[in-house]
């Protein structure tokens, strides 16, 4: 096993965790706003525009992989932590099976749909071609999404978290390679730019496959880890689809939010887009101690190791808050430079959507911070009830103020909606996990 978690004191174990998945995530972030970027400066507003238009339902899927794959890995990690290698082979080979099944069904549907997608997001008339082009190309390219984040958070459970970071790193700077030539050279449009992201995360999961092959016995599967899988493909599929479920409607919250900003027109939409471009910043960082988090409670709850979940968790919500007060202040001092980084000659009503975003929306990262930790310690746990009513919490609070408040008062009404919605969320998983930490106390 690369990293044993049940051991040495939580702090440093959790931050030499956490810091390689920081690193991967913002690389990750890099790449997403290089294609951004690198279309809304060669191409222009219109460009960026419809891939902001169609951003967050390609979220939204992702979302489900990510949450599917960490749910694979929460249950690896566990059967680590007890060591029982046996079971953990099968368990990850009862993951394969499930991501193969998951990357067809996934990707034939939401081809097939994409027309539809389209209309019913609402994407405006003059930007449809290029919006519906590039969702396609990405929704065609989800057997890569899903190969990278499941050979990702497997590797994760076992305890390395440096491995994926290297291999995403040598992608994201590929990626900004192929931006480049398919956009300018080979002229093809924000279809090159969503083929360089797919391609990009491609050969960053091979790569992952084959070096975790040479470096991990348990990933050598041998003919009987996928018989006896099949005895395991029930518990991963139900931890898998619970929380990728969970993840997407987190994001289908995050699509209302995204349609209600379509109807503004192609200003709201690009100043909406260079916000949370940046916004996913904070996002992304917090993602990386989600993961963290999940590998270090899900092998100390199968090691039955108490005390250091609770410890842990307090660590975790340390690093979190104070690197989400240092995403309000970074973003705050780069505030002024953000929009020009995506348009050209921007208008002014873009740079206020953009402005008007931060404002209501940075002062609320706290809260966020909480959530991420508590839900997915909670998970961790086994606990799988409260986050699935916390997720509901947060898209009825969502999509009720999106819409709601988007009627009463417009685009303000729209970005208040996340802040309302992390809050509904917290005011469930909090006091779950109090109540779980006071229960195993009896066992320490």
């Amino acid at each position: 096993m690369a990293e044993d978690l049940t051991k040495g004191r939580p702090f440093p174990v959790i931050l030499k965790f956490s810091l390689p998945i920081i690193g991967g995530n913002l690389f990750q972030l890099f790449y997403t706003l290089a294609d951004t970027i690198i279309v809304g400066q060669t191409i222009g507003e219109s460009a960026l525009a419809a891939v902001g238009a169609t951003t967050v339902f390609v979220y939204f899927i992702l979302c489900f992989i990510q949450g599917l794959t960490n749910g694979f890995s929460i249950i690896l990690a566990q059967s680590i932590g007890a060591h029982d290698y046996d079971a953990s082979r099968k368990n990850i080979a009862a993951s394969i099976y499930i991501s193969v099944a998951c990357t067809v069904v996934i990707t034939v549907v939401t081809c097939a749909l994409t027309p539809a997608i389209i209309r019913l997001m609402d994407v405006p008339e003059d930007i449809r071609g290029d919006a519906s082009t590039y969702l396609f190309v990405v929704l065609a390219g989800t057997g890569a999404t899903i190969l990278y984040n499941l050979i990702s958070n497997i590797l994760r459970a076992l305890g390395d978290s440096r491995l994926p970071l290297i291999y995403l790193v040598f992608s994201s700077l590929l990626n900004v390679v192929l931006d480049i030539v398919f956009i300018v050279p080979c002229k093809m449009g924000v279809g090159g730019a969503a083929f360089a992201t797919v391609l990009s995360q491609l050969i960053a999961g091979i790569l992952s496959f084959i070096s975790g092959i040479k470096r991990y016995d348990v990933l050598r599967l041998r003919k009987e880890d996928w018989t006896g899988a099949v005895g395991c493909i029930g518990s991963n599929t139900r931890l898998g689809f619970l929380m990728g479920f969970q993840m997407s409607v987190m994001c289908i919250g995050q699509l209302v939010m995204q349609t209600s900003v379509n109807s503004l027109g192609t200003e709201a939409i690009a100043g909406y887009t260079a916000a949370t471009k940046v916004d996913q910043l904070s996002v992304l960082v917090n993602n990386a101690f989600i993961t963290a988090i999940a590998a270090y409670v899900a092998q100390n709850y199968g090691a039955m190791e108490y005390e250091r979940i609770r410890k842990g968790v307090w660590t975790a919500l340390l690093i979190t808050e104070v690197t989400d007060f240092t995403m309000i202040a970074i973003i705050l001092l780069i505030q002024p430079y953000i929009v020009p980084m995506f348009v050209t000659d921007a208008s002014s009503a873009i740079y206020d959507y953009a402005w008007d975003f931060f404002k209501i929306t940075l002062p609320f990262y706290p809260m966020l911070g909480l959530l991420s930790v508590y839900r997915t310690s909670v998970q961790a746990m086994g606990n799988s009830l409260a986050p699935l009513i916390a997720c509901i919490v947060e898209l009825f609070a969502r999509c009720s103020s999106s819409i709601l408040l988007g009627c009463a008062i417009g685009y303000v009404g729209i970005v208040l909606s996340s802040p309302f919605a992390w809050i509904g969320a917290d005011l469930i998983v909090i006091p779950s996990y109090i109540h779980m930490i006071r229960r195993l106390k009896t066992h320490m």
